[in-house]
């Protein structure tokens, strides 16, 4: 019996191949497709003709913010990699991928199942029949055509975007704390600036109260004196309250709670040093920045689903075996024993299900193309804006420090012609007023110029290596 039954598998085991062979052969649309990269604009050059001959990876280096000469800043910005909830949650992610790998492995291996029952049973006029049942089971559908092994593949991809994803938002983190510990440093020296005018101006009105007291100057002159104070005031008040929003936000960058962290007074000039601006070529900036990598991993994912859909439509093979004992009584068990070897195999001949699959997760490889190039686009642009905005705050910040220098002249020599009665005190306000702008435009240029070296060391990736976007055996 048993032979006959061996016999009988056998059998179908040659009618399973040849009619895979004729299913194969007359259809190829079974098959997996190949993975060959995402067409993309090209771009040969940057804008800036001295950045279309640097390589990143050469002025890059993985701790770039150390470029700016300030160990405040460093540890601002390890405590943040460190305490930053939002890249918690993107390491968090990439363990969930991790474990969805193994879930997905789980699909090719046997499953077995343990099982007991009790029937009683009670009919009129006879004594209550009992049954006891134990049993065991297992299930094993062989992964013959890889339709398992693509969806590994499919999630191994998934897994390598989420390190991507941690890796841009790493990345942006980083920029994210740097620029704005500059804003901060900006405030303070912005204030500096506004209460050495202040303090300017409140000795001015000083004299004019004490020349009004002697009636040398009309009332008229103090008042415009007290009004310029209140408009100084105004103005440090309006920076004053920018500095604390910004150390608030710095704080939840870095795990603390708003209004715990507090950064100490120090001037942007003197802390922070402008490093050498880096560059990079187009080819490498696709194959560095985390965020690219990220949705050409997500490609690469969305074909190896196309893939194990199609594979879907062949025959598959489970091979089913059942061990079990019976009695009425449960010392009776584990006398007499049954074995069941069932293999089977199932051909989807009409399965709606199966297409519709093949159909979403085509259309769904189209939209992870769309969005790849999308983001290969934003990185151009986001290149060339860092580049064109340093280079235009750099040309403003040698315009602006000429003009505060000319102008730190002008005030000097109006206020000696106001001591001799050549000038009005008109006049002395309106050139203090454009010493003191010019002084605050220069600053937030300089500030910016950093930002903007900040922006494009993230534009190009940052510190990271360059990454082949692959299937992985597993």
């Amino acid at each position: 019996m048993l032979a006959a039954r061996y016999s009988h598998f056998a059998s179908c085991q040659t009618l399973f191949v040849a009619l895979s062979a004729v299913l194969l052969a007359s259809c190829a649309n079974f098959r997996a497709p190949e993975y060959k990269g995402v067409d993309t604009p090209e771009k040969a050059s940057w804008s800036e003709p001295r950045a279309a001959h640097v390589s990143a990876a050469e002025t890059i280096t993985p701790n770039w913010w150390e470029e700016f000469g300030d160990p405040y800043l460093d540890g601002l910005v390890t405590k943040a990699i460190a305490e930053n909830f939002d890249l918690k949650i993107l390491a968090a992610r990439i363990q969930v991928a991790h474990a969805q790998i193994a879930e997905a492995q789980a699909g090719a291996l046997p499953t077995v199942d343990l099982g007991a029952g009790a029937v009683f049973q009670k009919t009129t006029g006879q004594s209550t029949q009992r049954r006891y049942d134990l049993g065991t089971q297992v299930n094993w559908e062989i992964d013959i055509w890889g339709k398992v092994e693509k969806g590994v593949q499919a999630q191994t991809a998934e897994y390598r975007a989420s390190e991507a994803d941690w890796r841009a938002g790493y990345l942006t983190l980083a920029a994210t704390v740097s620029t704005t510990y500059f804003q901060i440093r900006q405030f303070d020296e912005q204030i500096n600036e506004q209460r050495k005018s202040l303090a300017t101006n409140q000795t001015i009105l000083t004299i004019y109260e004490a020349q009004f007291a002697k009636g040398l100057v009309p009332q008229t002159q103090v008042l415009r004196q007290r009004a310029e104070i209140n408009l100084l005031t105004t103005d440090l008040v309006e920076l004053q309250k920018s500095r604390d929003v910004a150390e608030n936000a710095l704080g939840t960058l870095t795990g603390v709670p708003a209004g715990e962290l507090k950064v100490p007074t120090a001037y942007l000039r003197d802390k922070v040093k402008l490093p050498v601006v880096p560059a990079g070529l187009p080819s490498q900036l696709l194959a560095r920045r985390p965020d690219i990598v990220a949705a050409e991993y997500r490609v690469l994912s969305a074909y190896d689903l196309v893939g194990q859909a199609r594979l879907a439509q062949l025959p598959s093979v489970n091979l089913a075996a059942r061990l079990g004992t019976a009695g009425f009584t449960p010392g009776d068990l584990f006398k007499t024993f049954t074995l069941s070897f069932l293999p089977s195999i199932n051909f989807p001949i009409f399965d709606p299900g199966i297409q519709a699959r093949i159909k979403t997760s085509e259309a769904q490889t189209g939209v992870f193309e769309q969005d790849y190039r999308r983001v290969v686009m934003a990185a151009y642009e986001e290149v060339e804006n860092a580049l064109v905005n340093l280079a235009a705050h750099k040309q403003q910040q040698t315009e602006l420090l000429q003009a505060t220098d000319r102008l730190q002249i002008v005030a000097t020599q109006i206020q000696a012609q106001l001591k001799a009665g050549l000038v009005s005190q008109l006049e002395v306000f309106e050139t203090e007023r454009q010493l003191l702008r010019a002084q605050q435009a220069l600053l937030s240029a300089h500030q910016q110029v950093l930002s903007d070296t900040v922006t494009l060391y993230k534009a190009l990736g940052g510190g990271w290596p360059t990454v082949e976007v692959r299937n992985e055996s597993k």
